[in-house]
This record gives structure tokens, sequence and C-alpha cells, in this order.
């Protein structure tokens, strides 16, 4: 399903910087960890706004292929009413694919056992991420054993919107397995592998098909297909004409965009 994308103007709210607060270097796991790289990587920052109640959350996991990159709020995501959980995560090959959803599982549970101290509500917290983020959205969302580990349940996210994410099991996991970065495969380690009827609602935006790195949208629209197949009626999937991978600017406010319309519904 293509779509000819051409808003590329940002969604903006009446606030102003003084009006947020930026927290930084959180550890987000329960335990203060021995470990030297955990210290180091297992950290989030807190943007938030401070005269807002029951504002919407976005957590934001950063790409580069679950072995490089940083954790940074995008900047389309500042002064848009909504915090943003910019989060670090461990990195291949110091670690396995496994660890590096299990941290961002973690992440996202320190979110659900903490925002609405600062004044969020827990009913609207949304996942986003580029690439490997999107992939790690994906991950988190849709197997459910990850969240459960910290008793939460994965359908109380009130949104999955991956950009650009694998849908089938991640270039670094299979380089783990000794296989091909171009041999496809579909195992526990990927997203499509946990479709199901009542997971959060799910918008896929990726890239031009033409464009994009390898399959990257051909896989994301079997994700779309799958998803419809086992009965879920909320996924989407938006496809931004003209752009390649690097397409996190234009997607920005599809992402705003569906945040709002959904925190809507919610009381």
């Amino acid at each position: 399903m293509k779509i000819i994308y051409v808003f590329l103007v940002l969604l903006t709210t009446q606030l102003t910087a003084s009006d947020y607060k930026t927290l930084y270097n959180l550890s987000y796991y329960d335990k203060l960890e021995k470990d030297a790289y955990i210290q180091e990587r297992c950290v989030l920052d807190l943007y938030y706004p401070t005269k807002e109640k029951n504002f919407s959350t976005i957590v934001w996991f950063h790409g580069g292929g679950l072995t490089a990159g940083k954790k940074k709020v995008p900047e389309g995501l500042l002064k848009q009413g909504m915090a943003v959980v910019a989060v670090n995560y461990r990195l291949s090959p110091k670690v396995k694919v496994r660890q590096c959803i299990e941290d961002a599982a973690s992440a996202v549970a320190w979110t659900f056992k903490n925002i609405e101290k600062l004044g969020g509500a827990k009913d609207k917290i949304f996942l986003s991420g580029h690439s490997a983020g999107g992939y790690l959205v994906g991950m988190v969302g849709l197997d459910k054993s990850y969240l459960e580990k910290h008793q939460i349940n994965a359908d109380e996210i009130a949104g999955l919107i991956p950009f650009s994410g694998h849908t089938i099991t991640h270039f670094t996991a299979r380089k783990e397995m000794g296989i091909s970065g171009k041999q496809p495969l579909i195992d526990d380690l990927a997203p499509l592998y946990h479709v199901r009827k009542e997971a959060p609602p799910l918008l896929l935006i990726t890239g031009d098909r033409e464009l994009e790195m390898l399959g990257r949208y051909e896989e994301n629209a079997y994700m779309y297909r799958m998803m419809k197949v086992v009965g879920h009626k909320e996924t989407k999937i938006l496809e931004l004409d003209g752009y390649g991978h690097g397409m996190v600017e234009p997607a920005i406010p599809l992402l705003i965009k569906e945040v709002r319309a959904r925190s809507k519904d919610k009381k």
C-alpha cells in the first residue's frame, strides 16, 4: 500500500521550553548493578512537561543496528505537550540481542512504574523508535514475555509506532547465529513471530520501498498483512514516498498525530 506523504509541518503546542524539564541518566533497573557496562548503558533521559497533567509519553529507542547509537530526544518531539523517554541499551557484541530486548523492556517497565509520579498517564504510554529501535518496539510490544517479567501486560501499551523497524529476525541476531544479513529468518526473535489479535494498536512507518534498506518496506507490509490475518483491528502501514531509511524527521509529525488521536480516547 503506497502512500504519498507531503505533510511536513510539525504540530506544536503553546508551551515554551521553560515549561519542560529533562532528567538525565536515570537508571532503569531497580537495583544498582555492579556491572560497569550496565551502569554506563542502562540509563534513560526523561523530558516532560511540568505544567501538564495526564500527559502522554513516548518511549523512544535509538537506531544503530543494535551495535551503535545513543539516546536522544528527537527535536521534533520537543514542546509537544508530551513526555519523551530516550533510552540507552546495551549493544552487540558486548551482549546478545536478547539482552538488548530485555533492556528495552526494563526501560518500558520503569516508565510504567514512574510516569504517574510526574503527572503522566500510565494508560498513555506509546513506544516508538527508528530502525533497530523500531525492532525493539516490535519485540517488547508483541512478545509479552519480556514485560511479564516486570509484572506488566504488554497489551496496556497505548500504541506501537516503529519507524522502519525489522519485523523479521534482526540481522544482528542472525549474525550471532552465523547467518548472513541477506538470509531472511523468522524465529522467536522476530516481531512477526509474535503477531496476535490482542496486541496494542500498531502503526508501521517506513521509507519508500525503492529507497529503503534491503526489504524493510516489504517485511513491514507482511507484518501488516499477518496482523490483519490474526484479527488485529488496529494495524496501519504508511510508506513515506521519496524518503529512504533515514526517514525519522518526516515521520515525526505522523507519530505525534497518532499519539494525540489515541490519547483523546482516554480520560
